[in-house]
């Protein structure tokens, strides 16, 4: 199926692209949609220098033809230049600001973290224009968040502040060390009530993905704390030689979709 562009003012962030992909021959079945961030990475090889992407459309069809499942929309959100900041969970952020790395923190994400403007972007703009405009299954129960390294860490986030509007997250290589363990611990204070959400998180062991693996266990023992069941509304997985790359996240995306919308548990 095509790619369908749209620009989506906002009062919030700088207005952006928006990507909305619909399995073939869905366009008139209400389905569950994935939001998805850096939006330019998922289907289209001529946007990105190396010609890496997720490929979620051929994964999301895989899915289909496996399970004889109607699929889900998938809306990607392109990222801007002030990546950093609207991703950076910006309560949890917070929490660093009496820690004497907190001006570097700054200085490397170009300003303060700004990811609650973003959030209010994508829940009372973007999705309401793809409700509007889209068979979508709108409640939460249906509606889903997922990105890759920090794009993990505001998947987390968004369901924490919105837990009445999304039901999962899937937070691949989450990129942990932006804040380290004050950050995986005033995320995990803001977790919903275990029951009504799924959460999917993995790491590799090369590159940027080797110093995931330990905040990961801190926030894996959070979820034990807080009544998640691993398997069940809960998983964690390593992938050993994986990296931090588009390759990586595509090799396993199937799998996270088939645990985060389906509830199944797929691929090892």
């Amino acid at each position: 199926m095509p790619i369908h562009r749209h620009h989506v003012a906002s009062g919030y962030v700088v207005s952006r692209p928006i990507n909305v992909w619909i399995p073939a021959g869905m366009e008139d079945q209400p389905l569950p949609v994935i939001y998805m961030h850096d939006g330019q990475n998922l289907f289209d090889p001529a946007l990105r220098a190396d010609g890496e992407v997720w490929a979620v459309d051929r994964a999301i069809e895989q899915l289909r033809v496996e399970h004889h499942w109607s699929g889900a929309i998938v809306v990607g959100i392109w990222c801007t230049d002030q990546r950093w900041r609207e991703y950076a969970p910006q309560q949890p952020f917070a929490a660093l600001r009496a820690t004497r790395g907190w001006t570097q923190i700054v200085e490397r994400m170009g300003g303060e973290p700004v990811s609650d403007s973003y959030l209010a972007f994508l829940v009372e703009e973007v999705k309401p224009f793809i409700d509007t405009h889209y068979r979508t299954l709108p409640d939460a129960a249906n509606t889903f968040l997922m990105g890759s390294s920090m794009g993990g860490l505001i998947s987390l986030y968004g369901v924490c502040r919105y837990p009445d509007l999304f039901a999962g997250a899937g937070c691949l290589s989450t990129h942990w060390p932006a804040g380290g363990n004050i950050l995986v611990d005033e995320l995990a204070a803001l977790l919903p009530p275990p029951g009504r959400h799924r959460f999917y998180f993995d790491y590799g062991t090369v590159g940027l993905d080797a110093e995931y693996e330990p905040f990961q266990q801190r926030m894996d023992q959070h979820l034990i704390r807080a009544g998640y069941r691993f398997g069940h509304d809960w998983l964690t997985r390593r992938f050993p030689g994986a990296a931090h790359n588009e390759a990586a996240w595509r090799a396993r995306v199937a799998d996270v979709i088939a645990f985060l919308v389906m509830g199944y548990v797929t691929g090892g």
